[in-house]
């Protein structure tokens, strides 16, 4: 990801659509519940399902489905690996199989490739959706609303300013290397000077990161920051919106219960147990 981007990240989180109006804790408790049901999933049906609605939530705020896919692809990959190997290391009917005894797909094999991947794309997807409509400030005050201890929600947010902070120092570095023809591709230097340069750009990151922290200790100290300091709650009331947000994700949970108890037959491979 480019360095702007989570710059860019931090401007979508601040549009203004419905979505982005609700309040921090009920998108964040949303999207808790998208996951865990999700991933407690073994038909094909509730991930669907819970695709579609977390893509008219996309539409809803205003957010481009390009850039929304391209960020689940970059994350696909840190979890993807684990699904590759699925449909060869379960037991059960072979369906395919290669020129080495060990090496066949089996029938359980790929039905766990399948609701893996499914599940992993819904969870992506509640993420980049939670990410790109709450600024970050708003999630930590959210989790400190709902239980979270007071320090660690502190050493969150103040972990938040600064990653901002941190991103412009290093931008400027390398905007300051780029005007000196610095290139760590290129073919003309020496690798190991290169190597050198980019060890140089490491270590003074970290002098900046150490001057940048003390100082913004010290400032925090001059604006009356003790022990007993807390967070300023921007806006902590559950309003109508929220209402029917909630009361939506709920129903369609409730209905996708209701289908696989009472019809699960009528949807064919969508409602089949894929694994027990």
């Amino acid at each position: 990801m480019d360095i702007s981007q989570s710059l860019d990240l931090d401007a979508l989180s601040g549009m203004d659509s419905p979505i982005h109006n609700l309040e921090g804790r009920i998108k964040l408790i949303s999207v808790l519940m998208i996951i865990v049901y999700c991933v407690c999933s073994t038909q094909l049906l509730i991930p669907l399902v819970l695709e579609i609605f977390l893509l008219v939530i996309i539409y809803i705020a205003g957010l481009s489905y390009k850039d929304s896919f391209k960020r689940i692809a970059m994350l696909l990959p840190f979890a993807g690996f684990i699904i590759i190997f699925q449909p060869f290391v379960h037991t059960g009917n072979v369906i395919w199989q290669g020129p080495f005894s060990w090496l066949h797909i089996t029938d359980t094999g790929l039905n766990w490739a399948i609701i893996l991947t499914a599940r992993l794309i819904v969870s992506l997807t509640a993420i980049v959706v939670l990410s790109s409509t709450s600024p970050m400030n708003e999630i930590v005050q959210s989790l400190r609303k709902l239980g979270m201890p007071r320090d660690f929600a502190m050493i969150l947010s103040i972990m938040v300013r600064f990653l901002f902070i941190f991103v412009d120092e290093l931008e400027s570095i390398r905007v300051s290397q780029r005007s000196r023809n610095f290139d760590i591709f290129s073919k003309i230097t020496p690798y190991k000077w290169r190597v050198k340069q980019v060890g140089y750009t490491i270590a003074m990151m970290f002098l900046k990161a150490y001057e940048k922290g003390e100082r913004t200790y010290y400032t925090m100290l001059a604006r009356g920051l003790s022990d007993n300091s807390d967070m300023l709650y921007v806006r902590s009331v559950v309003a109508k919106p929220e209402m029917i947000y909630m009361g939506t994700l709920i129903v369609i949970i409730i209905t996708l219960q209701l289908i696989l108890i009472f019809a699960p037959d009528h949807f064919g491979f969508l409602t089949m147990v894929l694994y027990k």
